[in-house]
């Protein structure tokens, strides 16, 4: 008697699939301000700028850019 296993393999691809995609978001989650300063650092070495370090990690900026902030 042969068993179809295709549906089993299956399930288990979804579930490697969400586990994969609930680390990502979590590492996200906690590094994202981290990730979100350096790359603004980055540009701001880029144009010329200075960097300038927020209270709250993620919210720095490059000098003179002070009335561009997203979410004010």
């Amino acid at each position: 008697m042969k068993l179809n296993n295709k549906g089993q393999t299956l399930v288990e691809y979804v579930l490697i699939i969400s586990l994969i995609t609930v680390v990502a978001i979590a590492v996200v989650k906690i590094f994202g301000g981290y990730l979100k300063d350096s790359v603004t650092k980055m540009g701001c070495e880029m144009m010329g700028k200075e960097f300038v370090e927020a209270e709250k990690i993620g919210e720095g900026y490059c000098q003179g850019d002070e009335n561009r902030l997203i979410g004010d």
